[in-house]
């Protein structure tokens, strides 16, 4: 493990006339949003690039739409809904540069923000994985570019609602960061997958994402197993922002939680110590059954979401109490 690196040599595909950078772009069904996303990486994008956009076979026309409008990039048309994971991992096989970024398709690049998180990543890295900063359409801070790894406390403030009841608290909202704005250069401990940049070498080193997780956690596993064997430290830089308008490819809030718990069930298996996973297990549960009750009872004032959909999300807890498998 070597964590003292201090400089990055210069990238081989810019010396070969390459791309410095691969983008992965995964779309199901957001043919306008994934449309808009393209045109903003080209507007917004100097450093010699391709684009790899991979279609989970959507049924609204994206892939035919994208391969009109970009016929330079390099289109994947999946034959089933292969998930976020498993078409990221496709993709990658298929990139050229040195790094690789991953980017959203309900994303919109602003001023120029790509090419200066490669250049962040150039003075940073000892990190290994690098993110930036995400705004709501609107220009509110949209705090989904990063977040804490779960922990036994963590749980155990989502059990007891803490983390909602004082969300700006960095001690009962430790994987929310508190009221951290975002808005400096900081370490964290998983960067998310829809602005999550590393190099192209590491990505291979690491399999790239664990194909069990279908959507949802398997950027959280990444950096964890990153941290892990590679002694990565990511780190974020509110100088890379972008637009990031989340949930577009799925409305549905409780099929969206349970494949969310679903995800966290999985990474508190793969990565809570032996003694820790039965007590993480009880306290999400927990938090999921108090938020129903809490649902019923304040008539969805207090829970985030209403009681009706709480409700679906217990009573589906068999689908996802045991995580991917």
């Amino acid at each position: 493990m070597n964590t003292a690196i201090t400089t990055m040599p210069e990238p081989r595909a810019a010396a070969e006339g390459g791309p410095i950078l691969s983008i992965i772009v995964v779309s199901y069904n957001t043919r306008e949003m994934t449309l808009a996303c393209l045109q903003s990486i080209s507007e917004q994008t100097q450093l010699p690039h391709e684009v790899i956009v991979i279609d989970n076979r959507s049924d609204d026309g994206s892939a035919d739409a994208i391969s009109a409008a970009y016929p330079d990039h390099r289109l994947i048309r999946a034959e089933r809904n292969l998930g976020f994971a498993a078409a990221n991992n496709l993709a990658a096989r298929e990139a050229r540069g040195d790094f690789l970024l991953l980017l959203n398709p309900d994303t919109l690049v602003l001023r120029g923000a790509l090419d200066r998180l490669v250049a962040f990543a150039r003075k940073r890295p000892e990190a290994r994985i690098w993110g930036g900063r995400t705004l709501y359409a609107d220009g509110r801070l949209n705090p989904g570019s990063c977040w804490g790894r779960m922990t036994v406390w963590s749980l155990a403030s989502y059990a007891l609602m803490l983390n909602t009841l004082f969300p700006r608290s960095a001690v009962f909202n430790p994987e929310g960061y508190g009221g951290w704005a975002r808005d400096t250069e900081g370490a964290v401990d998983i960067v998310s997958g829809c602005l999550l940049l590393m190099r192209r070498e590491d990505w291979g080193a690491l399999g790239g994402f664990a194909p069990a997780f279908f959507m949802y956690g398997e950027d959280a596993d990444l950096c964890l197993r990153a941290r892990a064997e590679l002694g990565a430290r990511p780190v974020i830089t509110p100088d890379a922002e972008i637009i990031h308008y989340g949930g577009a490819s799925e409305a549905i809030r409780a099929d969206k939680m349970v494949r969310l718990l679903t995800a966290k069930v999985s990474l508190i298996q793969r990565h809570f110590p032996n003694w820790q996973r039965a007590l993480g297990l009880r306290l999400l549960k927990a938090g999921v059954n108090n938020r129903r009750r809490i649902a019923v009872w304040s008539r969805g004032r207090l829970a985030r979401g209403g009681a009706a959909e709480w409700a679906a999300i217990w009573a589906r807890r068999t689908e996802w109490e045991r995580g991917f498998g």
